[in-house]
């Protein structure tokens, strides 16, 4: 087990700002709904319909695999462990793309350019949450830095790349 340092009252007022950010993104995108900036032909409307399909499962299983580790916020819990297996094999965050493809799927069938630029600011967000999140895995687990050189981020077979010193 690497060096756990423990949470500064800082650290969990910036996690929960990470949460309600992206649930305010998240309900956003929902709440906005649909418009008509554009309609997307039925190739591309059927290929979200897919990607907002995988993205359910990705989350799903991404939910179920952090098992007695799975938190709200993004920092280990104390009685947590570093998984590696099922779909942690394929990506370090499996939530997080879940979320990005269901997103992603959604604003492309939605037509309103709203919904797009929200669904990006989501993506780029999830993006610095899991920055932020990965400086504390660092500090709690022996392996992470190993399992984060060969596991890409968001997207499987992806380079991986870990940007922490």
């Amino acid at each position: 087990m690497g060096i756990l340092s423990a949470e500064t009252p800082r650290d969990t007022v910036v996690g929960w700002l990470f949460v309600v950010v992206q649930f305010a993104l998240l309900a956003a995108i929902v709440l906005e709904g649909g418009g008509q900036d554009w309609a997307a032909p039925p190739w591309l409307a059927t290929s979200a319909w897919w990607l907002q399909g995988a993205g359910v499962i990705v989350l799903v299983t991404g939910l179920l695999g952090l098992g007695r580790s799975l938190t709200a916020l993004p920092s280990p819990v104390p009685h947590g462990e570093l998984r590696t297996g099922g779909p942690y094999r394929f990506v370090r965050h499996p939530i997080y793309s879940g979320i990005m493809a269901l997103t992603l799927g959604f604003a492309v069938r939605s037509g309103n350019a709203v919904v797009a630029a929200t669904a990006v600011a989501l993506v780029v967000w999830l993006a610095i949450k899991s920055r932020w999140e990965e400086v504390r895995l660092l500090a709690r687990y022996e392996g992470y830095r190993a399992y984060a050189a060969r596991t890409p981020r968001f997207v499987p077979f992806w380079p991986a790349r870990l940007h922490h010193r």
